[in-house]
């Protein structure tokens, strides 16, 4: 099924010996129905001339980020403003070095950086290049940022040498970006509701419960759905966090105003349950200040069960239910016990007592226990790269 009709693709090309590829790239773009513009480097223009690509494009070639007549409108950020996805292919070690250190010194850098799309990258270099410990560093920054990659593919280069460098084939490029809408026009159809963060129970006036958890992994979770295109609603208790573009988010306070929100904003398609929601609150607030010369009894009292209760639920039961466990000893045994207990779908845990991921760590490492299929585990990585993979498996169970 063509998904590419309409859509408009701004084509970044870059200096190196897979360039000619392009002119192939853009040919198959233009019978697909897509609009296509494109950016030159300066070493690009040694390859492939904007001549040979303004003829299959259809369209003006932009290739300097000084050139008055194109600053007038801003093309930098009308650019990017104007695409539906920005492609950079080829892209060299160079151009990948450039934006996994921010740097934006020509008019490729510039857009890719003022760019609020998302962006596919298709490397192509020497294997050595491509193997250098500095290179490797790059990429993995850029799938951090959210850069999607494409390749490299294996085999003879023109170098002579053989190894893994070379630039994916135009076709199959064309091909996972059909996927990559595709993907995209059946999300829109769906809704998502994430749970992130603490929440806090008032004891009197200035004092609290609460716990560890910044929300970083749920807001990250949120992000990702909305990227690929869901729509998405964000529960959160307190955090310092900025929430991402393009989500319905709610703040709350209480476990009490997430239950309620939570079932205010239900039916949906995905239900992702990532807030660390306090098991217990006071029995009895105080209306004054406790005085420290007092002695302090705290009756508590247990929370609903928020999970439990929307995973039981006859009528509002979503599609799929994942519930989060945070676990500090006997992962496996209580993360599986949770499961059944509150007949979720999937429980995605993690061992917070290691200070280096979990709880306030851009870092996170977790098991996913499945109710149908043997439990995986996804190894240590940067949360935004944790609700990546997350969300890669909600996509392939609903679609």
């Amino acid at each position: 099924m063509n998904n590419l009709n309409n859509k408009k693709i701004l084509l970044i090309i870059c200096g190196g010996i897979a360039a000619y590829k392009s002119l192939e790239l853009i040919r198959l773009f233009k019978k697909s129905g897509i609009e296509v513009k494109t950016i030159l480097t300066e070493s690009a223009t040694k390859f492939v001339t904007p001549l040979s690509v303004a003829s299959l494009s259809q369209e003006k070639v932009y290739t300097d980020l000084f050139d008055p007549e194109n600053e007038k409108e801003m093309d930098h950020i009308s650019l990017s403003r104007w695409a539906d996805v920005i492609l950079i292919a080829p892209a060299t070690a160079n151009t990948i070095s450039k934006l996994s250190n921010g740097m934006a010194d020509d008019l490729a850098s510039t857009v890719t950086l003022a760019s609020n799309k998302q962006i596919l990258m298709v490397p192509a270099m020497n294997v050595r290049m491509w193997e250098h410990k500095s290179n490797k560093e790059n990429i993995k920054k850029l799938k951090e940022y959210g850069y999607m990659i494409i390749g490299p593919e294996t085999g003879d280069m023109a170098c002579g040498e053989y190894g893994e460098g070379k630039m994916t084939e135009p076709a199959e490029i064309l091909k996972i970006i059909n996927q990559y809408f595709e993907v995209l026009s059946k999300n829109k159809k769906l809704k998502v509701l994430v749970t992130a963060g603490p929440t806090i129970e008032t004891i009197d006036p200035v004092r609290f419960i609460s716990n560890r958890s910044s929300g970083k992994q749920g807001y990250e979770i949120a992000k990702a759905f909305v990227n690929n295109g869901y729509d998405t609603t964000l529960i959160s208790g307190p955090t310092n966090l900025k929430p991402p573009m393009n989500v319905k988010l709610i703040k709350i306070n209480s476990a009490d105003q997430m239950f309620e929100q939570t079932i205010n904003n239900l039916p949906v398609d995905v239900a992702i349950f990532s807030a660390a929601v306090s098991d217990f609150k006071v029995d009895k607030i105080s209306n004054n200040k406790i005085k420290k010369t007092d002695s302090i009894n705290l009756n508590m009292i247990k929370n609903k069960d928020i999970l439990d209760h929307v995973s039981k639920h006859n009528s509002l039961r979503p599609k799929l239910v994942i519930g989060f466990s945070a676990e500090t000893e006997n992962i496996e045994s209580n993360s599986l016990l949770k499961l059944n207990q509150k007949n979720c779908d999937w429980i995605i845990a993690n061992d917070v007592s290691n200070e280096h991921i979990g709880f306030n760590s851009d870092y996170n490492e977790i098991s996913i226990f499945y109710r149908k299929k043997d439990m995986e585990k996804i190894s240590k990585m940067k949360k935004s790269l944790i609700a990546n993979e997350i969300v890669k498996r909600v996509n392939s169970e609903l679609n």
